[in-house]
């Protein structure tokens, strides 16, 4: 966590964990429970392994998903959401919800 970092805003502080193109998109994904990196790649297939790698390891050093590794061979890797993380829930579906009527207006809007 970045705890030296001061915002002038609270929307500030939260835009800075969780703005960007992929992590709001990921934490959807790990609202529906743990899943390995290759299950999260395959659901975003436009996401670059480099840029899924970075946005995991950004989320987890803010403390909002955990990372769990198995001591087996192949080693397993395990991400979910933290504590933290599942207070963000009900934003997540305010955005989800957000999404689809706006999806809904716009293909109404350019329907013949």
């Amino acid at each position: 966590m970045n705890a030296e970092r001061q915002y002038n805003i609270p929307a500030e502080a939260t835009m800075a964990v969780i703005g960007g193109k992929w992590k709001v998109v990921v934490l959807c994904h790990l609202s529906y429970g743990p899943k390995r990196t290759n299950e999260i790649k395959k659901q975003l297939p436009d996401i670059t392994q480099k840029m899924l790698t970075q946005t995991l390891r950004e989320l987890e050093e803010d403390g909002i998903i955990t990372r769990t590794v198995f001591n087996q061979v192949p080693p397993k890797v395990v991400y979910e959401l933290s504590e933290t993380g599942i207070s963000l829930q009900p934003i997540l579906d305010q955005i989800c919800e957000w999404g689809e009527k706006y999806m809904d207006r716009k293909a109404k809007v350019s329907a013949p």
